[in-house]
């Protein structure tokens, strides 16, 4: 711990007999500036306090950093850069594949520099849950969950053979194996402590359990009072081998709830309605915090829902305090005696507890009262777009009309072989699935009673709706066969396929045939309703282009109803079996009948499915495993390589320089999301990575995704900017990852094009509109960004986490002046671009000036800030990635 003793705030704390250190904040209080200040900090701040106190050192931490967290109090924000370690990192598979891939990667490169390939090793606890793989192929069946199991493990056997290494290879590393459950809700009910502890000498310390995981929505765990949130597999990387996260001291935004839900409205319907209003608001790059009366009213299950969708209203985090429901849920979800008795007296003692009539001082602050909420649905495209439910027919009747086909609201196509016509605006999936719901009881049990009400009346799921069961753990379908709701659910064709994330990732796996002819032959607009997420463009499925994020109980109704052109307030979801109409209403449970549901969930559920979670079944523990500090790369293998960053890792680092006449490979317009940038779904026979794939002999029904072929650079890169649904704006209202090879004037894919760049040596920039590298923390979105040779991009504005992860390969990310763009300054993509100012004397948030040169000769001249916002970012930047940093530091001691 801290040598300096960290102003001397080292205390003692008893707790059942046994002794633990701790750095206590009312300690530190007294001695900083402003004593009263400190203890009105918001709690998420206070974790920050401890861990800048615990880890001072007088020189990546400073008493003055300390010192600023107390100033923060007088002005609510603060541009000071501290340095962060959190105490672990959680990754699921896409991300986690890619980033062990880079550790072994970086044993192979100081193996080469003639040291110990050992040395590359997580210093602190990571853990990897597989729960990303999963393909939804077989649904509405008793065999779906076995044979969709059975296919995950044939396709991804290799991914799973090199995990197996790993977990073997490196210390301080632990596999979930497949078929557990989504990363998320195995850290909410297993991982996290809430309270961490170290064991150092003959001393046991006590901190704020605190991580960064490398999905977005890690951001869950803010539910139970844990800190933590997503960053780039790069950036996690990084802190598995001990560098701090540097970060800049958060803006906290107060987010105060009044009053209590309202009956029939579920934590859903809460959740869409903070993102809409924080979306609206503007939080990305801060930290929400939660607090008021209602959240004595609120269960920690939605209070992780809220805490789970921060990446969809922007913010870093979404922070609920410690406080009375977090001791309940730790006791709900099995956790012992000793642990809950520790957190209930190390957040008492360090002012975390949550005080209802004690309220902290904000940046800013919002205000709900939760009785307004109302039932709601979010999209067809993003999720802060919240649709009213009784409004959802109306506004996807103005959508197909935005798209043209207003004239077409009643066209019907033939379903080959099939007595039923498909037609606008029909559900054709319908997916209990994702992390954010399938983690709340309330919400599941609401779908088993809907599912029970809708069997009973005689009703039935639309034949062409693929319905789909996929939980975040194995207590859902332990809660739901004692509560006796699985034979209704399976019924309704909700059968279990799969415990991982699915169709919020694009894992729906593909539509029957009869389903998939009938969309592309009549053109049509479908929906999904799934209560994930995420629903960006083309990414739950290629085809279905109007994607609604709802309820679990509400996924049950529209699958009995079949379309989403339908106001389920007031018009029938079908018939029962005397010919009467059945309403929503008819079938919805009452807040009792779903409390007296939820009373089936115990903590003996929680503790038998947890005993042996690392243990996975028979076929995982029988995949050979190899030996060795460093992997035996295959040079057959299409999902795992070794990937080229270090080539050069032990020659003289090259000093940063202007970029100098570059080509502009894409311009896009606003909210280009890392999907968009790097898909995670399915890989199309005729792009580079399907032809890529068929070069290498893998069958087309064996591509699998790009999210499980990230373990491979020679994949990713083809599929960088590959997404069916991206728009290139250098291309008249081409869809798809193309562009112009502007010298040769010819249109091709952005893959080609890059290499055809590449061949004359000629350095390449993205020009972009706002919110660039929205979504999901996806490090391939930068990695396979610089492997195409962009030196730089060039956008209004940036989602948080793709920023740093650009930075982290080693791309320059540059924002236009406010108001400016690419239209503002009529560039076209035609122009070369050089951008001055980058050398040894660049620092964080410099203004460089950037000459764009026209096809006539004549140029643009205009200023961009340099979003390196910290000083370790810039050292990042300068020797090429925040990995070559770490490496040339180990190579250089």
């Amino acid at each position: 711990m801290s040598s300096h003793d960290s102003l001397k705030t080292l205390s003692t704390l008893e707790v059942n007999g046994k002794t633990y250190h701790y750095y206590s904040l009312p300690k530190a209080a007294e001695k900083l500036a402003s004593v009263d200040d400190v203890t009105k900090l918001p709690a998420s701040m206070k974790v920050l306090l401890e861990n800048l106190l615990r880890n001072e050192d007088g020189d990546t931490v400073k008493e003055d950093d300390i010192e600023a967290i107390a100033q923060w109090m007088r002005e609510r924000k603060s541009d000071r850069e501290i340095q962060y370690r959190p105490a672990r990192v959680l990754m699921q598979d896409f991300t986690g594949v890619p980033a062990i891939v880079d550790l072994a990667a970086m044993r192979d490169a100081i193996g080469k520099a003639g040291q110990d390939p050992e040395q590359i090793n997580p210093l602190s606890a990571v853990d990897l849950v597989i729960d990303h793989s999963v393909m939804v192929d077989e649904f509405a069946s008793p065999e779906a969950f076995k044979e969709n199991v059975r296919k995950e493990m044939e396709r991804n056997f290799e991914r799973y053979q090199f995990l197996r290494w790993g977990q073997k290879a490196f210390e301080n590393f632990r596999v979930v194996p497949p078929g557990t459950g989504i990363c998320h809700q195995v850290n909410l009910e297993y991982l996290a402590k809430v309270a961490w502890t170290k064991e150092e000498g003959d001393r046991t310390y006590v901190l704020p359990d605190t991580l960064v995981g490398t999905d977005s929505h890690t951001t869950m765990i803010n539910g139970l009072g844990v800190l933590g949130w997503g960053v780039g597999g790069i950036e996690a990387e990084a802190a598995m081998l001990g560098q701090p996260i540097s970060m800049l001291i958060p803006e906290v935004v107060g987010f105060r709830f009044t009053g209590k839900l309202p009956e029939g409205v579920t934590a859903t319907d809460l959740v869409l309605t903070v993102t809409q209003i924080l979306r609206k608001q503007g939080v990305v790059g801060k930290f929400v915090e939660f607090y008021g009366p209602g959240l004595d009213n609120l269960p920690l299950a939605d209070r992780a829902t809220i805490a789970n969708m921060a990446p969809e209203y922007g913010a870093t985090c979404g922070f609920f305090p410690v406080d009375q429901e977090t001791l309940r849920y730790l006791e709900l979800s099995g956790r012992d005696q000793e642990t809950i008795d520790l957190v209930e007296a190390y957040s008492k003692a360090q002012g975390l507890w949550r005080e209802t009539d004690k309220e902290p001082v904000f940046s800013q602050s919002l205000e709900l009262d939760l009785g307004t909420v109302t039932a709601s649905l979010a999209g067809p495209k993003r999720p802060q777009d919240l649709v009213k439910m009784p409004e959802l027919g109306a506004n996807f009747d103005l959508m197909l009309e935005q798209s043209g086909q207003a004239e077409e609201t009643d066209k019907k196509v033939q379903v080959e072989g099939e007595d039923y016509t498909l037609s606008h605006g029909d559900v054709v999936i319908a997916a209990i699935t994702s992390c954010t719901n399938t983690s709340n009881p309330s919400v599941l049990m609401a779908a088993g009673l809907v599912a029970k009400k809708a069997v009973e009346k005689g009703l039935k799921r639309k034949p062409w709706v693929k319905s789909s069961l996929a939980p975040g753990s194995k207590v859902v379908t332990d809660y739901y066969a004692r509560a006796g709701f699985t034979k209704y659910l399976d019924e309704l064709g909700f059968n279990l396929v799969g415990y991982g994330c699915t169709t919020c990732i694009g894992n729906s796996g593909p539509l029957p045939d009869e389903v998939s002819k009938a969309i592309k032959d009549g053109d049509l607009i479908v929906s999904s309703v799934l209560s994930g997420n995420r629903n960006f463009e083309g990414r739950v499925h290629p085809e279905v282009q109007a994607n609604w994020l709802a309820s679990p109980p509400l996924v049950v109704a529209y699958a009995l109803a079949g379309t989403t052109r339908i106001d389920l307030s007031s018009e029938p979801l079908g018939e029962d079996k005397d010919g009467n109409p059945v309403y929503l209403k008819d079938i919805w449970p009452s807040s009792q009948e779903i409390a007296d549901a939820v009373s089936f969930v115990d903590g003996e559920m929680f503790r038998r499915e947890y005993a042996e979670v690392f243990k996975g079944d028979e076929e995982w523990r029988n995949i050979p495993v190899g030996e060795g500090k460093t992997y035996n790369w295959s040079d057959d293998s299409t999902y795992v390589k070794n990937p080229p960053y270090f080539t050069e890792i032990d020659q003289p680092l090259e000093p940063i320089s202007d970029i100098e006449g570059a080509r502009v490979l894409a311009v896009f317009a606003d909210s280009i999301t890392t999907d968009h940038i790097s898909p995670a779904g399915s890989i199309k026979p005729d792009s580079p990575a399907g032809k890529y794939l068929q070069e290498n002999g893998v069958k087309i029904k064996d591509f699998n995704s790009y999210g499980s072929r990230r373990g491979n650079h020679e994949v990713m890169m083809r599929g960088t900017f590959a997404n069916i649904r991206i728009k290139n704006q250098m291309l008249d209202g081409v869809e798809g990852g193309y562009t112009l090879h502007v010298p040769s004037g010819e249109q091709m894919s952005i893959y080609d094009a890059a290499m055809k760049y590449q061949e004359d040596d000629t350095p390449l920039v993205v020009l972009a509109g706002k919110e660039y590298g929205t979504g999901s923390s996806r490090d391939w979105a930068a990695k396979g960004t610089i492997l195409l040779g962009v030196k730089a991009v060039i956008a209004e504005s940036y989602e948080r986490i793709h920023r740093s992860n650009l930075i982290g390969m080693g791309v320059l990310p540059l924002q236009f002046k406010e108001n400016e763009g690419v239209q503002a300054h009529d560039l076209t993509g035609h122009e070369k671009i050089s951008v001055k100012g980058i050398d040894e004397n660049l620092k964080p948030g410099q203004m460089l000036k950037v000459i764009a040169e026209k096809d006539d000769g004549s140029t643009v001249e205009f200023e961009v800030k340099c979003r390196i916002d910290t000083n370790n970012e810039l050292q990042y930047y300068r020797n090429g990635g925040i990995l070559h940093y770490v490496l040339r530091e180990m190579i250089d001691k």
